[in-house]
């Protein structure tokens, strides 16, 4: 048994019951394998033993109080994975399918594509079980409250800064730094995403939608074609999948499809900008169902139970959760001609999709390169609020669009360096572990 063989032996044995992780670590440690053969002083100091396993697991209850006066317990979680390159950096996700295994995978991809954004930030990721739909505004302060109370002992602008996920929007990052504000009694940068009158980013709610198109158009000038005038499906319908369809539009692309979890629209006139308003209307304000938007415009599909991978396409932008594309998916959109895939959402494809993606040559660009503008932008945040400046939309889009093309640009020559041209999966991860681990071996055995 090889030395990167053993290691997913032992996570897989140390983390029972944790798909989501087991996948993500596999994924990392088969295509860093030749870097681990180029540097023997990573096996010689266990690096690998040290990385897959999580600096800090905090996990506490969250009781709190719904309109009815009865009293509620969820459990909330932190994940502080790896700090060798900065504080930890992650966001926080409300959802009832959270548990461990989820937010340790979602921690360990943090810690590389942090690593890819050039800023100095560790991985990191939390959240709980809580569920806020169908909860009232007060409710969800009620629990925001009582979660901050209990986290607020863990994190700061220099240790451990959370942002938004699934399901943590600009709502509940108001009320949770509220109650950090409230508790600690000072006003800093703890979290990002923030409001833009208290301490937030301009750029920030469609930085991974943006990122994610920016991505897009470095792979196709690689190979000297361009984003104008493809035909593009997006999944989901959530700030990931708005905002890039907004960037789809301003390039001249035409987005046919959005999605949530009952089902996909098909539109073929295409996704304009006054029927992304709608969407932003009814997702944002509404928190209604995308089958409204069949029943809105004419020409419209609504295809209950279905993800938009079957739709013809010239390129794919999966933005709504792990997991969505699998083997056959990915097999329907290169049968239909679909020539790239750059996932806005944290490992939506499958590792039997990924196969065939890589096997096919398709500009594939993996979740951790392709969605790193979100964090790029808390990152842009953070230094933001640490120099007291709010910087204009110009300055912050310009630094996105430069940390964008630093990302593909490691992950192209990285790929090219190790003997897999073309290879983002590869080059991305390499990338990314190399300064992480080159940090740790810096710093001793911590």
């Amino acid at each position: 048994m090889s030395y990167v063989e053993s290691i997913m032996d032992l996570v897989v044995r140390r983390n029972p019951a944790e798909p989501e992780f087991h996948q993500a670590v596999k994924e990392v440690l088969d295509s860093i394998a030749p870097a681990i053969a180029r540097h023997p002083e990573y096996e010689k100091n266990r690096i690998l033993e040290r990385l897959t396993e999580p600096e800090r697991v905090i996990m506490f209850r969250v009781p709190w109080t719904d309109d009815k006066n009865q009293i509620q317990v969820n459990r909330g979680f932190r994940i502080e994975f790896n700090s060798a390159i900065g504080p930890y950096k992650g966001g926080l996700r409300f959802h009832p399918t959270v548990y461990l295994g989820i937010l340790k995978f979602l921690a360990f991809e943090q810690i590389f594509k942090n690593s890819l954004t050039t800023l100095p930030m560790g991985g990191g990721k939390g959240g709980s079980d809580f569920d806020p739909k169908g909860k009232s505004d007060m409710e969800v302060m009620r629990f925001c409250q009582s979660f901050m109370t209990e986290l607020c002992k863990y994190i700061g602008p220099d240790t451990d800064v959370p942002a938004g996920d699934i399901g943590v929007g600009g709502r509940e990052i108001g009320y949770l730094f509220g109650q950090y504000k409230r508790i600690r009694n000072e006003f800093t940068g703890v979290l990002t995403g923030k409001g833009l009158n208290w301490g937030g980013s301009l750029i920030r709610p469609e930085a991974t939608g943006y990122g994610a198109v920016y991505f897009a158009q470095n792979m196709l000038g690689a190979r000297d074609m361009d984003i104008r005038g493809k035909i593009c499906t997006v999944s989901g319908s959530g700030n990931v999948a708005q905002y890039t369809v907004e960037k789809l539009n301003q390039l001249g692309a035409k987005v046919v499809t959005l999605s949530d979890s009952n089902g996909t629209i098909f539109d073929p006139a295409g996704v304009d900008d006054e029927k992304l308003a709608f969407v932003m209307d009814l997702k944002n304000v509404r928190r209604g169902r995308i089958s409204e938007y069949a029943n809105k415009y004419p020409g419209v599909k609504f295809l209950a139970g279905e993800r938009p991978w079957g739709i013809k396409c010239d390129c794919a932008f999966p933005s709504a959760t792990q997991n969505e594309i699998n083997g056959a998916d990915a097999a329907t959109l290169v049968k239909n001609g679909c020539i790239l895939v750059s996932e806005g959402a944290n490992m939506p494809t499958d590792p039997d999709g990924v196969k065939v993606f890589l096997d096919n040559k398709i500009l594939y660009g993996p979740g951790k390169a392709a969605n790193a503008g979100g964090v790029a932008v808390s990152g842009l945040e953070m230094a933001q609020n640490s120099q007291h400046v709010c910087w204009p939309r110009e300055e912050v889009d310009r630094r996105l669009h430069q940390i964008m093309e630093s990302i593909h640009r490691q992950a192209y020559e990285t790929a090219e360096d190790y003997g897999f041209p073309g290879n983002y999966v590869v080059g991305a991860n390499i990338a990314g572990f190399t300064k992480v681990a080159d940090a740790m071996l810096d710093q001793g055995l911590v």
